[in-house]
């Protein structure tokens, strides 16, 4: 079993437990960082970091690597264990050769979950209560724990429930802990993917690889923390994370999340098009970033590629550029919405946004504002060589995770026993072990304050050895 923890203001996991005396006077003493690791798994990229919590609570990315072109992964499937397994044991090598991070091993990860399946499902529920009843953290678990049993597809799993608003009574409130009333309700947002996702996730990182999962992170809702502000979410806006395979949509609107969908749509589809003029997918990835525009030029040069017409070119990465913006604009639609309901705009990450235009094309078809999302000024990025750009993802998945559990995910290797000279009969006391302490996090502010629990608590073994896109 997999235990996480959620932090306040929602409610304490079930699989939580309350710190023993010696536990929190070893907090009060932290006087050390604290080292986390993590991984985000994608179609077109495989990319972990290092961090460390500072004792004042400070994150820290200290190392990052990565490897592309993974066939193994599909629509963010793993749908290749052992070939994936192995891509992941070379990242965390290089990882653990890097000054920053030696002699440390990589022992935990929090782990990025993300994949075509996954989407939102909205529900409400509700718990009547003696009259006059002060409403406490024990009523509110209760409440989450019957919307992740509320009854679904089979096909489905519930990997998290995002709290919209709560009803204590007649009030309507977002901080329900103390309101007195004789009823609770409250409406949540399922996060639901298919159990091939997670499961196939754990096989790969906990199975073959023998490291522990401290908790497995929704990436999108995550990114949706750590990137968003607090006025877009309460204006209202769209968050769109444009990968190889998949993007993926998340609206909010009065500071929660409202809608949440993965489309089958990614860069890919655009390079793989090019290669219908008869160039190899590598060919056809290059001219796509070289020369590619999501816009139709005013003025197409007559020039090509080893016999390839620009015009040609640009009609393929028009067109389809084009059928993934409408299908992105379109979710506003299925969530109820209005373009005029999100005056907060639209925030765009993912490697395929990169594409010259494309966020041009996002404001030109919707009329709203359209932002490039970027990490945090609190987030330090202490190695100069690491692109912000592309480590978004898993470090929000890193900030998630690292914020809503304290466990450490790097260890030093064993002190080696010092040679005694002298007598060979010489008796020596037992070697000392080797104590990790771990520092205090801030609580008051910074990267430690508000998670709503994008650290899923539900994960059992994984037995389903079918094809995830079947």
């Amino acid at each position: 079993m997999i235990s996480t923890w959620r932090s306040t203001p929602f409610p304490i996991s079930p699989t939580s437990r309350r710190k023993t005396k010696t536990e929190k006077t070893n907090k009060q003493a932290m006087t050390e960082d604290r080292y986390v690791a993590a991984i985000e798994i994608s179609s077109s990229k495989i990319v972990a970091v290092v961090g460390k919590v500072r004792p004042d609570g400070q994150l820290c990315i200290i190392a990052s690597e990565q490897e592309k072109g993974v066939e193994s992964v599909r629509y963010g499937v793993i749908r290749n264990l052992e070939e994936t397994s192995m891509r992941i044991s070379r990242i965390l090598s290089l990882l653990e050769r890097k000054p920053a991070v030696a002699p440390r091993r990589i022992t935990g990860l929090f782990v990025g979950l993300s994949g075509l399946s996954l989407r939102s499902i909205p529900t409400r529920v509700s718990i009547n209560l003696p009259d006059d009843t002060e409403i406490t953290d024990d009523i509110i678990t209760r409440l989450l724990q019957q919307a992740r049993s509320t009854a679904i597809d089979s096909s489905l799993e519930v990997m998290d429930a995002v709290p919209r608003s709560y009803t204590v009574g007649r009030l309507e409130t977002t901080s329900p802990k103390g309101a007195v009333g004789d009823s609770i309700s409250a409406e949540y947002d399922l996060v639901v993917c298919r159990p091939e996702i997670k499961n196939n996730l754990i096989r790969t990182v906990q199975d073959k690889l023998g490291k522990s999962i401290k908790g497995i992170v929704v990436t999108a809702l995550a990114s949706g923390q750590l990137i968003l502000s607090a006025e877009e979410k309460r204006l209202g806006c769209m968050l769109v994370d444009m990968g190889g395979e998949t993007t993926t949509v998340s609206i909010y609107k009065n500071g929660h999340l409202v809608y949440f969908a993965t489309l089958p749509l990614g860069g890919r589809n655009i390079t793989r098009d090019l290669t219908s003029l008869n160039i190899l997918e590598e060919r056809a990835e290059e001219i796509k970033i070289t020369s590619g525009n999501a816009i139709p030029k005013e003025t197409v040069s007559t020039l090509n590629y080893n016999g390839i017409r620009d015009a040609d070119v640009s009609n393929i990465i028009v067109a389809r550029s084009e059928e993934i913006v409408v299908n992105i604009l379109k979710q506003i639609q299925y969530a109820e919405l209005k373009d005029s309901d999100l005056p907060g705009g639209i925030v765009v990450i993912g490697g395929a946004s990169k594409l010259n235009g494309m966020l041009d094309l996002l404001s030109n078809k919707s009329s709203l504002n359209v932002r490039r999302g970027t990490l945090p000024q609190y987030i330090i990025l202490e190695d100069t060589k690491i692109s912000s750009g592309e480590i978004i993802d898993v470090a929000s998945v890193l900030y998630a995770g690292a914020t809503g559990n304290e466990a450490e995910c790097l260890e030093r290797p064993a002190q080696e026993r010092v040679p005694v000279t002298g007598d060979a009969n010489t008796e020596t006391g037992p070697e000392p072990e080797v104590e990790t302490k771990k520092p205090h996090r801030n609580k008051s502010g910074g990267w430690g304050g508000k998670i709503t629990g994008w650290v899923s608590s539900m994960f059992g073994n994984a037995e389903d050895d079918s094809d995830p896109l079947d």
